[in-house]
């Protein structure tokens, strides 16, 4: 066996792919099939570990049934003493069977991680020569597209989206900041052509320059490919919802364009709450719930409905701030603060990934505002260890399969809804009957002393 395939598990498919046209037959009309090649090497190795040592113990270990049996008890939190006897143990191709049928079905999920950055050397570069290192008040970590791919093999993601760090890399000069945008979205389109399948990126833009902007999207989707464009929550101080903005939505709109949100250093911002609290920790969720509150309630979601806008970090804190923005909209209006808005239209354009502190709790509340076809993985990679984002998407693996209410929607999450965004599944999203438990929210409601009789009078109705 070369050695290169040695402690390797790898998987090969048979599916649809439209080069010419588009077909979309439904999989249930042709086969599919997918080959898992299990290549162990020698027991030194230091790949030998895991799925592969639990594998290889189980078949081609010479060790005696005892020593298999302790290995599986003490290594894998396996029992194997229910009679299992040394010739249950030697019956190599049917523990292979139900081994491999495991790994297959893990291997037959083509995840998609919607949260990922790229950060290009030139753009570090100009970071430096700025003395913006450190605007967002934390290091940029190393960027290595190999690096990536090798954890992405480990995990199981088949395919990540890549955008672009924070911060903007404006300081004054639009020409400066086009070019450097130009170069990372260049660099990120070799990325995804020199990996097809593997990765996909959504193109940044030279905000606050609406003009430059607006002729980078065009450049980016027509020349680059680009899957989507980057928006960061506010360009030096230009936030999302700005009027100013509204040409380049007419643009993304028209082109029904995937918009990945992310926050950045709030402007103004306090420096010294900034070194008390780094922004990652709270504000980046305050200022993604601002940005998008900005929008909201200018209708920009609604006006530009056919722009998907893809949340980061769980919803921040829209699932809290959605509520208490509703019940007050009428004292608003009332004051001619805010006009009308449209909320149901607005809250069909968000998409929300997972990227960050998820847990069943975040995704049931995540679910009072929007639905299952609407959330998405994201690692946010490589901004934490890459063992602890694995084991993060490894928690939510976990309780996605074990939590009854939530596991119908387990392989929506995971893939389905991403490749639906992105036009590689355009099959409209399954339904799933709401569970019976689901998490209701009941909103508090502010009522005007004068209103108070009228609305306990309708209360019942309620």
């Amino acid at each position: 066996m070369p050695r290169r395939r040695q402690n390797t598990i790898t998987g090969y498919e048979l599916a649809e792919r439209n080069y010419v046209g588009r077909v979309c037959e439904k999989t249930a009309n042709y086969d599919l099939i997918t080959i898992v090649m299990v290549c162990l090497g020698h027991e030194d190795s230091s790949d030998y570990k895991g799925i592969l040592k639990l594998l290889g113990t189980l078949l081609v270990s010479a060790s005696s049934a005892e020593e298999k049996k302790r290995i599986l008890r003490d290594e894998f939190a396996i029992s194997a003493d229910r009679g299992m006897d040394e010739e249950v143990l030697n019956m190599r191709k049917l523990i292979a069977g139900i081994i491999i049928s495991v790994a297959l079905s893990s291997a037959a999920m083509a995840e998609v991680d919607v949260h990922a950055h790229i950060i290009p050397a030139g753009y570090r570069a100009a970071l430096i020569q700025h003395d913006a290192l450190l605007d967002e008040g934390f290091p940029l970590p190393k960027y290595d597209a190999d690096a990536q791919l090798k954890w992405m093999d480990e995990t199981g993601i088949q395919t990540a989206v890549l955008t672009l760090a924070a911060p903007q890399p404006y300081f004054g000069d639009s020409a400066e900041c086009a070019q450097i945008i130009r170069a990372a979205n260049e660099e990120a389109a070799r990325i995804k052509r020199e990996h097809p399948g593997r990765f996909k990126f959504c193109a940044a833009l030279p905000l606050p320059d609406v003009e430059a902007a607006i002729a980078e999207a065009e450049y980016a989707m027509d020349v680059l490919h680009a899957d989507g464009i980057k928006l960061a929550t506010n360009s030096r101080g230009q936030y999302l919802g700005d009027p100013a903005l509204d040409p380049l939505f007419e643009v993304l709109n028209a082109r029904n364009a995937v918009v990945i949100l992310h926050p950045h250093r709030p402007e103004p911002v306090s420096r010294a709450v900034m070194r008390q609290t780094p922004l990652a920790m709270q504000e980046y969720l305050s200022e993604t719930t601002r940005a998008v509150a900005n929008m909201i309630s200018r209708n920009v979601p609604a006006r530009y409905s056919r722009v998907c806008l893809v949340v980061p970090h769980c919803g921040a804190y829209l699932p809290l701030a959605v509520p208490r923005m509703k019940s007050l909209t009428s004292v608003m209006q009332a004051n001619h603060l805010v006009g009308e808005i449209d909320w149901p239209k607005n809250l069909a354009s968000l998409y929300y990934d997972l990227a960050g502190a998820h847990s069943p709790e975040v995704i049931r509340i995540l679910l009072t505002v929007t639905t299952p076809d609407h959330l998405l993985y994201g690692s946010d990679y490589p901004y934490a260890d890459p063992q602890a984002l694995r084991g993060s998407l490894e928690r939510l693996r976990t309780y996605l399969a074990q939590e009854p209410d939530l596991a119908p929607f387990r392989t929506m999450i995971l893939e389905q809804n991403a490749r639906r965004l992105f036009g590689d599944n355009p099959e409209p999203a399954q339904t799933v009957a709401a569970p019976q438990q689901a998490l209701v929210r009941i909103a508090e409601v502010e009522v005007h002393p004068k209103r108070t009789a009228e609305c306990f009078r309708h209360a019942p109705e309620l």
